[in-house]
């Protein structure tokens, strides 16, 4: 058995990997993450970690998409059995996993997303384009509504349609990037209603008023799930809702920004300033306090339904992972609450710092 000094050591060279990873990802994510309890935070930092490599995995071109998903799902078994492969990124999911009873449909509808991705899908229909954000980022936010104890039907159902907001909002921002890169997310029906053909437009991507048309319309069903969403932020817990709060006002300040320019995302990448960033983590944390409850039950977005049904059987039942009760597990539990106190210490360190200066390895970029 490791001695608690080495396993000390290795759950702060885990964590910092994994930190590493999701800095170099979302730098949304990243900001709004730091406003998260270090119990959540840990487990957020180890997820996304684990999300991000697996896209990388699937979309790199290094082997065949089926393939990929045999040696991720294979990854998932080993996982949800508490026998991670020797990397940093499962060794904390696995802590995740048995720590919060994760569902595992919820991973592999991601997964499906990183597939569809790869597979370079045709979305004609905004019904198709919920498909997809369903899997690539509802299904994050219903495991992040899941990692913070709430399992309420209505809380996961909005939670994932905050991510399909927030993937709208990124394919708007992203069209002409996706474009050069052969891809397309908008609905092919709005592109054909804007009078554009959407294989003759992916041959020479340029801006204009049926494109203006198509992406300002995709914005506005952003800010319909935005404002639908924000009724399950009041269902968190307290000193998790600064954080989700955040997320959304500065994803939905990205499609704010894609107006201010334009709607021409061929020609600039929208992008919101560090300083406004600041000025709306600042906001979530003040507005936070004051979120209201609906009473109202909504129902779910067509194509996030099956993920809070898939969370909803789970809920009440034993844990079916396979996951055992080996001291091996034990030893999984007590890394990630390692993780947490690397977290507290960090946090501690940090306001011991005098104003203007960053601590060492702390100079985090927005």
């Amino acid at each position: 058995m490791p001695r608690p000094e080495s396993r000390s050591a290795r759950a702060e060279q885990d964590l910092q990997a994994c930190v590493a990873l999701m800095r170099t990802g979302s730098r949304t994510f990243f900001a709004a993450s730091r406003l998260l309890p270090a119990r959540v935070r840990a487990s957020s930092i180890a997820l996304y970690a684990f999300c991000r490599v697996a896209d990388d995995m699937v979309d790199s071109g290094d082997m065949a998409v089926d393939d990929a998903m045999r040696v991720l799902l294979s990854r998932l078994d080993r996982i949800y059995a508490g026998d991670p492969i020797d990397c940093v990124e499962d060794r904390a999911l696995a802590v995740v996993v048995q720590r919060h009873e994760l569902p595992r449909p919820l991973l592999e509808a991601l997964l499906d997303g990183f597939a569809w991705d790869a597979q370079a899908r045709r979305y004609d229909t905004l019904e198709q384009v919920h498909d997809y954000g369903a899997r690539v980022a509802g299904s994050v936010g219903a495991m992040m509504c899941w990692i913070m104890g709430v399992r309420s039907p209505q809380a996961l159902a909005r939670a994932c349609e905050l991510g399909v907001a927030m993937q709208l909002t990124n394919i708007a921002r992203d069209v002409g990037e996706d474009a050069r890169n052969g891809r397309l997310y908008l609905p092919r029906q709005w592109m054909a209603q804007a009078g554009l053909d959407a294989d003759v437009w992916l041959r020479d991507p340029v801006g204009g008023p049926g494109l203006q048309t198509v992406v300002g319309r995709l914005l506005d069903e952003a800010d319909r799930l935005y404002g639908q969403a924000a009724a399950g932020i009041a269902q968190l817990p307290r000193d998790c809702r600064s954080a989700i709060l955040a997320a959304r006002l500065i994803y939905a300040e990205i499609g704010q920004q894609l107006r201010r320019d334009g709607l021409d995302p061929c020609a600039r990448r929208a992008v919101v300033p560090a300083s406004r960033k600041l000025v709306l983590l600042a906001a979530a944390s003040l507005q936070s306090s004051w979120v209201g409850r609906s009473s109202a039950a909504v129902p779910p977005l067509a194509a996030i339904a099956y993920l809070v049904d898939h969370c909803h059987t789970i809920e009440g039942a034993a844990f079916s992972s396979g996951i055992s009760t080996r001291p091996l597990n034990q030893r999984m539990a007590w890394m990630l609450e390692m993780f947490e106190r690397v977290e507290v210490r960090r946090l501690e360190e940090r306001n011991a710092t005098p104003a203007g200066e960053a601590p060492t390895g702390q100079r985090f970029s927005h």
